[in-house]
């Protein structure tokens, strides 16, 4: 009998313990979510911290007190500048100036890098007669060309915009063109059999399984249209200074504590600007495509 009654408990033991298993199971998982945004805080809070001792030891170690303008320590700049409102006012109107053009001009270099990319796939000639251009774009320096810009469209904020696109646009017309020419040739087949419009294949089948690529091409865009936006502030000074164009005042007046407290704001916009894109990439393509995890 006792042997019968192990028999027979067994399942119901086995039971329990898968259960209990199940149960166990949330709590890994989320004890796993837990590490894992604590480590993604806590790592970049230490490299600040590695970075701010850094500056410390740079400017109190290395410079003499002379020469210390050429790097004040962080306090100095906090204390003096960032802290400072009359001194940090004009340099956030400035930086709002700079995210509006960031704005517009990413704005336009999607659609045109979009749009440029999607037109080369529809030929091979197109993409002949497009893609020298297009690389011809990226190589040449910004700033080489920017003289030419401000004769062409005067020294506003159209100008400034040019610039964001034309710094902007390149990645984005060879991710999307990678994109579009990696889709799986079975695919096409299959629209192919059904008797698909080529407007229909491409805005079900190419667009949709380039968009990883495409999202991948518009957070590196994302990144280097902060940078032409104050490019254009620097050589663009007509109208409503940006941040560039206050980079470049403070850089000639020696107002060191200044100019490195609107470096420090424009870095900080310049990762927003590329962490905004990061999240709109995992938003588009998180939850169907492997690299949305990696974006």
């Amino acid at each position: 009998m006792t042997v019968l009654g192990t028999a027979l408990d067994a399942p119901g033991r086995l039971l329990t313990r898968r259960a209990a298993a199940g149960d166990s199971t949330p709590a890994v998982a989320k004890g796993r979510r837990g590490r894992k945004v604590s480590g993604a805080v806590l790592y970049p809070l230490l490299s600040l911290g590695f970075g701010l001792a850094l500056w410390s030891a740079v400017s109190y170690l290395v410079l003499e007190p002379h020469r210390r303008f050429l790097l004040p320590p962080p306090i100095d700049v906090f204390r003096n500048s960032l802290l400072d409102w009359t001194r940090l006012k004009p340099m956030l109107d400035a930086l709002a100036v700079t995210a509006e053009v960031t704005l517009i001009g990413f704005a336009v270099a999607a659609v045109v890098g979009v749009g440029t990319g999607v037109l080369m796939c529809q030929a091979t000639w197109l993409e002949k007669v497009i893609y020298p251009y297009a690389v011809v774009i990226q190589v040449i320096p910004i700033l080489a060309i920017v003289p030419l810009i401000g004769l062409w469209m005067g020294y506003g904020m159209a100008a400034r915009t040019l610039v964001c696109m034309l710094i902007a646009v390149f990645p984005i017309i060879t991710n999307t063109h990678f994109g579009i020419r990696s889709v799986d040739r079975g695919m096409h087949e299959l629209f192919t059999v059904s008797g698909a419009s080529r407007w229909d294949r491409m805005v079900k089948l190419e667009l949709r399984a380039a968009l990883p690529a495409i999202m991948t091409g518009m957070r590196t865009g994302a990144g280097l249209v902060v940078v032409g936006a104050i490019i254009g502030d620097m050589f663009f000074a007509k109208g409503q200074p940006g941040i560039g164009t206050l980079l470049d005042v403070y850089r000639a007046r020696l107002q060191s504590e200044d100019l490195v407290a609107a470096i420090v704001l424009a870095s900080v916009f310049g990762v927003l600007v590329f962490a905004v894109m990061g999240v709109i990439s995992r938003m588009a393509v998180g939850r169907w495509h492997e690299s949305g995890s990696q974006l």
